[in-house]
């Protein structure tokens, strides 16, 4: 049984930087190439905010959802075999739940779907339920190949007054193109975007 990513932390502290990543039961050798102390982020394509009103848009409420917790924060989970770990020395600039939400909330802005969120003003006719189930870099092929990005997305929607119109779910699989985290990242924004399209594409279907 993996044991929660949570307790790395305080080894990760006192690693060296040549130690890229620390396992939670021993130490495996990831070893992407990547200089100390680097922050990234996921800018999937298609995530640009709308410029223009859209006064015909359909409204969804997005209800609170969950978020892999062992990936929610700023570190980059990595899953080799029945190991969990961490890259070290490389975060998201925040956390990766946030980044997430933003990128679906701007994707969305350019859909036919207008997407409130919880605290924001206005009537809606649905309420949309999101869960990331995964949203990890595995070492499929040994620890020292590239390695594949999974984002797996649960939706679940439903009309205003509870009636339950569908439940979905999405995920996407991205080979980076080379162990080093800046490929790695790379695959996060296609994997990212891909989910993301596939999910605003079934609500605009379902919202009718």
């Amino acid at each position: 049984m993996i044991r929660s990513p949570r307790r790395l932390a305080p080894i990760i502290r006192i690693v060296g930087i040549g130690t890229i990543v620390v396992a939670l039961s021993g130490c495996i050798s990831l070893l992407p190439k990547s200089k100390p102390v680097q922050l990234y982020r996921f800018a999937p394509a298609g995530a640009e905010k709308a410029d223009l009103p859209r006064p015909n848009a359909i409204a969804v409420f997005r209800t609170n959802g969950s978020f892999q917790s062992e990936a929610a924060d700023d570190r980059i989970l990595t899953v080799s075999g029945g190991k969990a770990a961490y890259v070290g020395q490389s975060r998201w600039v925040a956390p990766a739940e946030l980044l997430f939400d933003e990128a679906v909330g701007q994707a969305f802005d350019a859909s036919a779907v207008r997407l409130i969120a919880r605290g924001q003003q206005g009537r809606f006719a649905y309420a949309l339920r999101l869960d990331v189930r995964n949203f990890e870099t595995r070492y499929d092929a040994g620890s020292r190949a590239a390695p594949t990005v999974v984002v797996r997305l649960h939706a679940a929607l439903t009309r205003s007054d509870q009636t339950r119109v569908g439940e979905q779910d999405f995920e996407a699989r991205v080979r980076a193109g080379d162990n080093r985290v800046g490929e790695i990242v790379g695959a996060y924004n296609k994997a990212v975007g891909e989910v993301i399209g596939k999910l605003i594409a079934w609500t605009e279907a379902n919202a009718t």
